[in-house]
């Protein structure tokens, strides 16, 4: 491992040195860690504006235990993994020296039925009684539906406006009729349809970037490091509460497809950007309107990236899965017991659990792991692990096992590798991830082969 971490920075500094066109981030190092040279008042090589900065590219250094998409987490553990980013952001800005100003709390009467102005979590309640596991609200998927299949060649879409009177028209209609599946999308034209999404962002009681931590994505503007900007929005968007996350990735996945149409509908990611930043960098107070204009093409800037970089922004830095791990083994160790009977009890399975911890220990010395697949023909199987075993050899093994077999649903549908328990909740493994790593890591995990939730 401390090879490769070292191959990975020579790797990183001679592509530096060849071009400034592409920036390398390691996620297995905490960001506040690579911004200590402001600190020791030493010039940090990450400081430096780039003349060209359309023309950056961001590349992550993939590291050995793999990518990890925010999907793919436990609900539990991404909680966790949201309080962890806020501390390492609140250390991140105070080594870059930025201010990180609180938003003063304000309520606003929120609505708990219709469509508008109801907030995130109360719309996705309503909408998990008629569609249980929904993630973004139906409405807002409706319209970004409808978009994307009318709109991404109409020229000037989300930039020229609909019909006023159509739009309040629509409106009222969505509150009356869509829950009853009675409203008709056909009837919606696309600029009608982009008003009606922008309207969705503008009027939630609460900004989609949330009350909380929308000063700490303005405060992003004062970044001039492109890398550490990233690095900003990237914590941002782990500290974020997972509906206003899931419903603004719903948001950019649009918006990329918009301007992927830039011939068509001659929108281009600059004029994307600086029409849906208004719409979540929302400013309330008397001075609102000013500091709207102020901040127009910094915001404007931040929603660039947003767009361009959300697969990366989208990904689980290491180190915050690392704080986790950690945080679970440390929950486990604390459960004492309190009771005699509670205490002869716990001692019965402790001893239990050291037995088979010693086998454990034996099979992580021999490298062998137990791989179940409950949806395959052959549900489970013994692997001896080796240095360059990937997840995927796993998949592909049991493939070739489950093709001599029977049919079956692990057929029809992609499977992938899980560790289970341990000190994780569950974690989709990267087809890349090197198993032997994770085995390190978290020996007493369990290993399954299954399909990702719908």
């Amino acid at each position: 491992a401390a090879a490769a971490q070292s191959q990975c920075c020579v790797t990183e500094s001679h592509v530096s040195s060849v071009s400034s066109e592409v920036i390398l981030l390691s996620v297995d190092v905490a960001y506040s860690e690579t911004a200590r040279a402001h600190r020791r008042a030493r010039e940090c090589q990450d400081c430096r504006r780039f003349q060209k900065e359309d023309l950056l590219r961001f590349q992550v250094i993939k590291p050995r235990q793999g990518l990890t998409r925010v999907n793919d987490l436990s609900s539990e553990d991404i909680k966790k993994i949201g309080y962890i980013s806020l501390i390492e952001l609140t250390t991140f800005y105070d080594m870059l020296g930025i201010e990180l100003k609180r938003n003063r709390v304000w309520w606003s009467k929120a609505r708990e039925s219709g469509i508008f102005g109801v907030p995130l979590p109360t719309l996705l309640e309503n909408d998990q009684k008629k569609y249980p596991g929904s993630r973004v609200p139906l409405v807002f998927k409706k319209l970004l539906s409808k978009l994307e299949q009318t709109g991404l060649q109409t020229e000037g879409i989300l930039r020229v406006p609909g019909s006023a009177a159509r739009v309040k028209h629509l409106r009222q209609e969505l509150e009356l009729k869509f829950y009853e599946d009675r409203f008709d999308w056909e009837e919606v034209r696309q600029n009608d349809a982009a008003g009606l999404l922008k309207m969705f962002i503008r009027e939630l009681p609460y900004p989609l970037l949330t009350q909380q931590h929308l000063p700490a994505f303005t405060a992003a503007q004062n970044i001039t490091s492109p890398k550490h900007q990233i690095q900003a929005l990237h914590l941002l968007i782990m500290l974020l509460p997972e509906a206003n996350r899931d419903t603004l990735k719903a948001l950019l996945e649009f918006l990329s497809k918009v301007v992927a149409f830039e011939e068509k509908n001659r929108m281009s990611l600059w004029n994307v950007s600086m029409i849906v930043a208004p719409n979540l960098f929302i400013f309330r107070g008397k001075n609102a309107r000013q500091e709207e204009m102020q901040g127009a093409v910094g915001s404007a800037h931040l929603v660039r990236l947003l767009i361009k970089h959300q697969d990366l922004l989208w990904t689980v830095p290491c180190f915050l899965i690392s704080h986790v791990r950690k945080l679970n083994e440390a929950a486990t160790g604390k459960k004492t017991p309190t009771s005699e009977k509670t205490k002869r009890k716990l001692l019965r399975r402790w001893n239990a659990e050291k037995d088979k911890d010693r086998n454990e220990v034996t099979d992580l010395l021999d490298g062998v792991i137990k791989v179940h697949a409950p949806l395959h023909a052959k549900v489970s199987m013994a692997i001896q692990l080796n240095s360059e075993m990937k997840a995927r050899d796993i998949t592909a093994r049991f493939d070739v096992e489950n093709s001599r077999g029977s049919r079956s649903a692990a057929r029809r549908h992609k499977q992938f590798l899980f560790e289970v328990g341990g000190n994780i909740g569950e974690r989709c493994l990267d087809p890349d991830t090197y198993l032997l790593d994770v085995y390190g890591v978290n020996p007493h995990c369990e290993w399954v082969l299954k399909s990702l939730p719908t």
